[in-house]
């Protein structure tokens, strides 16, 4: 066993913050912490010791948020809101405009209840909450998200307000059941001025989504891409992994995208973690790792992507994701901007440009991933008839490069933290957030954070099923 980093964590049983160690074992690194009244925990966090190192090369440059709503009182991870601690700016922020769902997963971060619940936040707090993120100063894409936000019949009209304040980039959070039964909605909502739904897609067969959804939803989710196409919506494909059950969908899952290309523009793989609703708590057996998910990939598609296309990102800290980024020829043959024109040394000293590849130095503010971000997934300028051309008109001049030969798909993934693999220096540089009911802006991660015992720090109770 050797030493790699001294950190901080959590307990999963009360939630105490704790003196933590990364330590590497063989070709695996584990977070180990010991609380005084609840003992040890030993949870791995990255299988590949290699691609652990390549990743931290990046090395790490953090930007203080233009707007902290909170002070600094016990300290991370319980003054969020942000803090002044936080070491990074927003860039895709999260407004929870249900907690209703129209399904019941056994996995579910949020918990959502049933969709006759009647405590949806009004569209007034809504505004609100938009109106106190124009604070935080360069435009922030927002995630409409829940629950199931399409259980709201108003949706459209939180959409357009949404865009009046001037949020440049707006996607749903969905499980496409609405979008794939309600003929004319998906189109109702590109014209509310909504670019983007990020669709819930765990596999290609009903027994994957019986067992992670609770009910067989391939048919939906077929009808809602084509429906979405259709309306010039964009899509990104967003399987939760879990082992043992569609570990062996991920070749599968990237094939069924590209054949959807352009409407689907991204894979975005999550593999589960471990808080909100899950059926039982984890052993390290029930975990894949990110570094995992890139060898699946390269496994699973015959060497046609390989684990060198992927780097981390340039905002977030280095061990929370991964991202590669395509080229479609007119043949379907797929090519790694991070193999051909990024990695030149010429765009190599371009930062901005290859925040999307994976290959560019750490950003200091989070305004290229949202830039990037927006770009990769957005519905892009739609043609007269509604038909989407390649790029869209905000592009950077990489990404023109590319859609004047073909079109540009994107694969990433991210590893959210539980209880049990919380790492504090990763939670600071957090860029992805969720408006609290109180307008506090707090970590994805720190907003969804449960015990053992389902004790949540920033969650409202009302999450329980009504």
């Amino acid at each position: 066993m050797s030493l790699l980093a001294v950190t901080e964590s959590i307990c999963p049983v009360c939630l105490r913050r704790i003196d933590a160690r990364r330590v590497a074992e063989g070709d695996e690194v584990f977070l180990i912490k010991h609380c005084p009244e609840h003992g040890e925990f030993k949870t791995i966090i990255w299988r590949g010791l290699t691609t652990y190192q390549r990743w931290l090369e990046r090395g790490s440059r953090t930007a203080t948020p233009p707007v902290a709503e909170t002070t600094v009182r016990q300290g991370c991870p319980y003054d969020c809101g942000l803090c002044p601690d936080h070491r990074q700016q927003s860039c895709c922020v999260l407004l929870e405009v249900t907690q209703r769902c129209n399904l019941r997963c056994p996995v579910c971060f949020a918990d959502a209840g049933s969709a006759d619940r009647n405590d949806d936040p009004s569209l007034e707090e809504i505004e609100t909450w938009a109106e106190g993120l124009r604070a935080h100063g360069s435009p922030i894409n927002i995630q409409l998200s829940g629950g199931e936000p399409t259980v709201r019949d108003d949706l459209p009209t939180i959409i357009e307000r949404i865009r009046s304040r001037g949020f440049g980039f707006v996607q749903i959070n969905t499980n496409g059941i609405r979008l794939a039964k309600e003929t004319g909605y998906a189109r109702t909502l590109a014209g509310a001025g909504l670019d983007c739904a990020f669709l819930q897609f765990d596999g290609v067969n009903d027994a994957t989504y019986e067992r992670v959804r609770g009910a067989r939803l391939l048919e939906i989710k077929r009808q809602a891409i084509q429906n979405c196409a259709e309306a010039g919506l964009a899509i990104v494909l967003v399987p939760t992994l879990v082992p043992n059950v569609n570990i062996g969908e991920i070749g599968t899952i990237i094939d069924f995208a590209l054949a959807h290309v352009p409407a689907v523009r991204a894979v975005h793989f999550q593999p589960i973690s471990y808080f909100g609703r899950y059926p039982t708590s984890p052993v390290d057996a029930q975990r894949i790792t990110l570094p995992e998910v890139m060898t699946e990939i390269e496994r699973q598609t015959s060497g046609r992507i390989r684990v060198e296309d992927f780097g981390p990102g340039t905002s977030e800290h280095a061990l929370c994701s991964f991202v590669g980024k395509f080229e479609i020829d007119g043949a379907g043959r797929l090519h790694s901007a991070r193999r051909t024109a990024c990695c030149s040394t010429a765009q190599a000293q371009d930062r901005e440009t290859n925040a999307g590849c994976g290959c560019g130095k750490p950003s200091d503010d989070a305004s290229p991933s949202r830039r990037v971000v927006a770009q990769r997934w957005a519905a892009t300028t739609r043609q007269p008839d509604n038909r989407m051309p390649v790029a869209g008109a905000d592009v950077s001049s990489f990404d023109a490069f590319l859609a004047a030969r073909g079109h540009t798909f994107s694969i990433s993934g991210m590893a959210f933290q539980d209880a049990w693999t919380l790492d504090l220096e990763r939670l600071r540089e957090c860029f992805i957030h969720v408006v609290s009911a109180d307008r506090r802006v707090i970590p994805f991660c720190a907003h969804n954070l449960t015990s053992m015992s389902g004790e949540s720090l920033y969650r409202a109770s009302a999450l329980a099923e009504a």
